[in-house]
């Protein structure tokens, strides 16, 4: 596999993973989640709680993850 290909299967793997993170919340929350809070609860899977509090206010574990 070229390094071009190799690249290309991480995106697709980091895409999927990102998919069903995404479902998982909304099995979780309701299909009503917003947008903005579906977003912000991804983000809290990968930034720590200091980070998300600084860049947008929202505490992972008061607002949950």
């Amino acid at each position: 596999m070229s390094p071009r290909e190799k690249l290309h299967r991480v995106f697709d793997l980091n895409q999927t993973v990102h998919e069903l993170a995404a479902a998982r919340i909304r099995a979780q929350h309701g299909p009503q989640i917003s947008e903005r809070e579906l977003r912000l609860r991804l983000a809290s899977l990968w930034l720590d709680r200091s980070t998300m509090i600084k860049a947008f206010g929202w505490d992972p574990e008061v607002q949950g993850y």
